[in-house]
């Protein structure tokens, strides 16, 4: 009797990289690069696996991320053309892929020294191989590091000359030796590539694979596909009311979150500050201080039942934002995002009002990042966040398609500072962008006097959208639920072949904002307010 022999599992895979992927991968590079270079953090590797998942592959070994390349598409004007690998990939998240563009441009690859002996670095390169060749690329091109060169310099008259001996085999470069002998070939040297490399004093060698399948003489036309990616969002317009307790707050969300669930949205977004209906119930007429610190005591019960009510609802929600204690102690104007997978993410306001500062002592945040959801990655701006294009930027370069902006205006032109500018985010960002705002009044609490809103989903202005660039929008100061379909495959559409093309139309070569690392310092606090009642202002 034959016994069928056992299974076992491979020890080594290599595959398309995922989001969950980041850790694995920066713990890599660290292993790899050590002090010679700056790596990079999760959320840029999260970014280059969201601007284009194809081109993104790592190899494992038992279970172990071992090795990892990136890659995104070029046009040949930009692909060959001389350039620095900060501007060619805006700084590392890889956001300048063009899906019309008929090069692959590789721009890392790093193998665990580790793990070498069993080809990783060659089953990489045959992963983007076997990607360029199915696309019908016209090849592949990248900066190689010359990590021999820095210690040949004075043997050699140029560093084209320095490629010239490594190709005869007077000096040997084992990163140049090896992309040789996979079918790579210098074009040249680009200068200033990655100044922090001092092994290659800051060069890089131009390499190039040609596509064997490919007419190099046959000029290629991509077409982006107008496929279908529809995401239902809804933006609840929420009326400020006198609740008898935390309870009763909770059960008014849940309502809206219930209807927007049996509508099969996939997310609900709720206005800035919120709970601030929370104060309604209060005995004793409170300081600002005191009401801040007061409300900051529901964070746990607020964040547990948001969570409940996604996982129950089967439903994203963007729950505002809340003032929280931080872990330094400092309160900060945060948004809750609960995910239908159970998670809970947190985004705070960076640009507290000046009202804000003063009334309050509410201090901005030092982050902001995309956040993976089953529909892509998306982006939070609380209300004044808005009005600062760094910030939609950054998140759209990280991969997000929709931007939401829970606000809290008093007055019509607070409300159209942030209306004017979300608009100005979606069409400079080629995105969408949903606005949640409160109506209504509370007189005894501070920020609730009096609010105007007319929450509405933006689009940009082309032709695949909505005339106006509003898929839709509420009705002023009226209580509601606005839903609507977006089409995301619409913004790749338009990224590639729209009317303008903002994104890939940036002028990296002039200009790009560099984010810190580890922000200091603090602003001085705002003078008292000349108008108004002294309360918080939004917008």
């Amino acid at each position: 009797m034959n016994k069928t022999a056992p299974r076992r599992k491979a020890k080594l895979e290599v595959r398309l990289a995922r989001p969950a992927d980041a850790a694995g991968i920066v713990a890599l590079v660290e292993r790899v690069y050590a002090d010679r270079m700056s790596g990079y953090s999760r959320d840029m590797i999260r970014a280059q696996i969201n601007n284009y998942p194809e081109g993104q592959f790592v190899a494992l070994y038992e279970g172990t991320i071992v090795g990892y390349c990136a890659s995104m598409r070029l046009d040949e004007r930009l692909a060959l053309s001389p350039h620095g690998w900060e501007e060619i990939t805006n700084d590392g998240f890889g956001s300048r892929h063009d899906p019309t563009g008929d090069w692959l441009y590789g721009y890392e690859t790093c193998v665990d020294p580790e793990a070498r002996g069993v080809r990783i670095g060659q089953r990489l390169y045959d992963a983007r191989k076997a990607l360029a060749e199915r696309l019908e690329l016209k090849g592949i091109v990248f900066g190689a590091r010359m990590p021999a060169y820095a210690r040949n310099r004075r043997k050699v008259k140029s560093p084209e000359d320095y490629l010239e001996k490594v190709l005869a085999g007077t000096i040997r470069d084992p990163t140049i030796g090896f992309q040789v002998r996979n079918g790579f070939e210098p074009v040249g040297v680009l200068k200033d590539y990655l100044p922090e490399d001092k092994q290659s004093a800051g060069l890089a060698a131009h390499m190039v694979w040609r596509n064997p399948y490919v007419d190099p003489d046959e000029p290629p036309r991509f077409r982006v596909p107008r496929d279908v990616e529809s995401v239902r969002i809804a933006t609840c317009q929420f009326q400020a009311r006198a609740v008898k307790s935390f309870e009763e707050f909770i059960h008014n969300v849940e309502y809206f979150v219930d209807v927007a669930s049996d509508y099969r949205s996939d997310f609900i977004v709720f206005p800035e500050l919120f709970t601030l209906q929370l104060l309604a119930y209060e005995k004793e007429h409170l300081t600002p201080m005191e009401a801040i610190d007061r409300l900051t005591e529901h964070t746990p019960k607020l964040t547990a039942e948001l969570s409940r009510m996604a996982l129950r609802y089967n439903i994203n929600i963007i729950g505002g934002s809340h003032p929280t204690v931080a872990d330094d102690g400092d309160v900060q104007n945060v948004a809750y995002v609960c995910l239908r997978d159970g998670s809970v993410h947190a985004q705070e306001k960076l640009h507290p009002t000046p009202n804000e500062r003063y009334w309050w002592k509410i201090k901005g945040g030092d982050r902001i990042n995309a956040i993976q959801t089953d529909c892509g990655p998306i982006g939070v701006l609380i209300c004044y966040d808005s009005e600062f294009p760094e910030l939609a930027r950054r998140l759209v370069d990280e991969g997000a398609r929709i931007i939401f902006v829970p606000f809290c205006t008093d007055s019509r032109q607070g409300y159209l500072r942030v209306r004017y500018c979300s608009q100005a985010r979606a069409i400079e960002n080629q995105c969408f962008v949903v606005l949640s705002g409160n109506v209504g009044n509370l007189p005894n609490v501070d920020n609730m006097d009096i609010q105007y809103a007319q929450s509405c989903i933006l689009t940009p202005c082309d032709f695949p959208f909505a005339r106006d660039g509003i898929a839709a929008e509420a009705s002023e100061n009226v209580e509601t639920l606005t839903i609507s379909d977006v089409n995301l495959a619409d913004l790749t559409w338009a990224r590639a072949e729209g009317t303008v093309q903002n994104l890939a139309d940036r002028r990296f070569d002039l200009y790009r904002v560099a984010w810190t690392r580890n922000p200091t310092g603090e602003r001085a606090p705002a003078p008292p307010p000349t108008s108004g009642t002294g309360t918080p202002g939004g917008g």
